[in-house]
């Protein structure tokens, strides 16, 4: 199946995209950042999953010891060299989260802004088997989907995106109980609480499970060696 993010989302388009003119939208990016940046000490190395053109990891950059970023855009990648060429603690590369070639170790693992139904090829359970795997003991994982109480603000945003000509044009028919389908195929779905909690329960290890500015559900787990193996 074809990837709408390596394929036409990326590079300059997936940059415009985080460029919206509707301050609700624009007050849920920052909100999502500021929750993971509150829980920073500036000494952790971490690892985000999806990270486009850097976006996150530029904002990020000052509350952490380094980060690395990795995505599957070719193009996404090479317009965030540049973007990131100011922060010597940011490393990005072109990799597929279902076959990463990384060192174990990160203190913190980064799949925000819905990327659990943005990165393709794979299961969620197995991105999450990865996931534990370069965690450090009592290192955390973020996850993060969109809360219910958002859906209209999404929706707008989407369909701000379709006027760009960023994505299709989006499917008033099959758009609906949080998922967004356009016309040329795209999907974009929400990752519900209740799958949420089937996930942290998979890991067994600790997780919780939070709301964040009435935008974002987040998942958050505690990596437990003993616990999960």
């Amino acid at each position: 199946m074809r990837n709408y993010y390596a394929d036409q989302l990326n590079s300059s388009g997936l940059m415009e995209v985080y460029q919206t003119e509707i301050k609700r939208v624009a007050g849920f990016l920052e909100a999502e950042i500021d929750f993971v940046r509150k829980r920073l000490t500036g000494s952790e190395n971490v690892l985000e999953l999806g990270a486009g053109y850097g976006r996150i990891m530029k904002a990020l950059s000052g509350s952490c010891r380094s980060i690395t970023g990795i995505d599957i855009a070719e193009a996404s990648v090479e317009l965030g060299k540049e973007y990131l060429k100011d922060c010597p603690n940011c490393q990005l590369y072109c990799m597929d989260a279902f076959h990463m070639n990384l060192e174990s170790g990160f203190d913190t693992v980064l799949c925000l802004q819905n990327g659990l139904s943005a990165i393709k090829g794979g299961e969620t359970r197995k991105l999450m088997d990865h996931t534990m795997k370069l965690l450090k003991d009592n290192g955390t994982a973020y996850f993060s989907s969109y809360s219910p109480k958002f859906w209209a603000y999404r929706l707008e945003w989407f369909r701000e995106q379709a006027r760009k000509g960023l994505i299709g044009e989006i499917d008033p028919d099959r758009t609906k109980d949080g998922n967004i389908v356009c016309k040329d195929g795209f999907t974009a779905r929400t990752i519900p609480e209740a799958e949420f909690e089937s996930l942290g329960r998979y890991t067994g290890c600790p997780f919780e499970i939070t709301e964040v500015d009435e935008s974002s559900i987040f998942l958050i787990i505690i990596h437990d060696k003993v616990v999960s193996g």
